[in-house]
């Protein structure tokens, strides 16, 4: 696989601004897709207390040379005061399709 691709990760409280994120990651080319999953309850703890809500998680599809610019874009325009951020290699997959993720998040 000649592409280093990567699935970047991040949950929001908010089916909008799950939209936004996802919307403007693609079109600042930081991201070749994003896919925003139905609502989901988060269970986690924070500042002592067991809390849950409902969550939207945005998977972005990218390279690793564009991760850096966008999590730095993420963490920017996120609600959250310590949003998810986690990443997941891709090892492998359908050479056109990570062709594609490749070829749309090059910067213009």
């Amino acid at each position: 696989m000649k592409h280093a691709i990567v699935i970047a990760q991040t949950t929001v409280d908010d089916e909008d601004g799950a939209a936004a994120l996802a919307r403007g990651a693609v079109e600042n080319r930081l991201a070749a897709c994003a896919h925003i999953d139905p609502a989901l309850t988060a269970v986690y703890r924070w500042r002592g207390r067991v809390e849950s809500a409902q969550e939207w998680r945005v998977s972005y599809k990218t390279t690793e040379d564009r991760l850096p610019e966008l999590e730095a874009w993420v963490g920017e325009n996120h609600a959250y005061a310590v949003p998810q951020w986690i990443v997941l290699p891709v090892t492998g997959g359908s050479e056109s399709y990570l062709s594609w993720v490749a070829e749309e998040t090059r910067p213009n």
